[in-house]
């Protein structure tokens, strides 16, 4: 009779939901979808929205990233984008390159591109080993790390390739000026977002199983083992 009890109130392994290639499917569709919404959108935004200034390449042209760049202590950058009312007052395009990570920040390291790439590749190889590590029944994790894989991977391309990151979104929130950002920031406050609510979704299962495990016990009169 213990011994049953015992197994009762053992820890059981959760029964697959879905199939364990599955995860690795989402986690490959959806991270390469956001990274081909964040490259197409910032070839777009290179390609067709307005710019200030003379650029040093052929025909005054501006170069990436070093017409983007202050050119002295005193100088501000040859280049930079002209604002595009999407919605009056609110949401505007504003071609931007950014040194920095996600809405700008850390633009001033001198060292921004290797160590802003290394955590860029050090963060797309975490979410692999999550992933692995993830149940297969864990959709919402896998759609997270999906999704800020995808991110990543899109800001890395930029700053290995150009230097900078391209931005392009600007929003006048009337307390403050947003700092210009990308599809890639999107998706990865989205990831990130996601991840917060699994954190939640598995905090009120583990409620939920040592609710159950405690009223298993209570039947068999093992209260006392258990709150000891």
């Amino acid at each position: 009779m213990a011994d049953e009890v015992a197994d009762d109130l053992a820890p059981k392994t959760p029964k697959p939901v879905v199939s364990p290639a599955a995860k690795w499917w989402i986690f490959s569709i959806v991270g390469v979808l956001s990274l081909v919404a964040d490259q197409a959108t910032k070839i777009w935004a290179r390609a067709s929205l307005p710019i200030m200034g003379t650029g040093t390449g052929p025909n005054g042209t501006c170069v990436i990233p070093t017409d983007w760049m202050p050119q002295g202590p005193h100088l501000g950058p040859h280049c930079g984008g002209k604002e595009v009312d999407v919605i009056a007052g609110f949401w505007k395009w504003r071609l931007s390159m950014n040194p920095g990570s996600a809405f700008g920040l850390f633009g001033s390291l001198s060292v921004g591109r290797v160590l802003l790439s290394i955590v860029g590749i050090g963060a797309v190889i975490a979410m692999i080993v999550m992933l692995k590590k993830s149940r297969n029944d864990q959709k919402v994790l896998h759609w997270a790390l999906a999704l800020v894989a995808g991110g990543a991977v899109g800001n890395l391309i930029d700053r290995i390739y150009y230097g900078v990151v391209t931005d392009f979104v600007s929003w006048d929130l009337k307390f403050m000026v947003w700092p210009t950002f990308n599809v890639a920031d999107i998706v990865l406050v989205v990831g990130v977002g996601l991840m917060f609510i699994d954190i939640q979704i598995e905090g009120k299962l583990q409620k939920a199983k040592k609710q159950a495990q405690q009223r298993k016990a209570k039947a068999a009169g093992l209260v006392k083992d258990l709150e000891a």
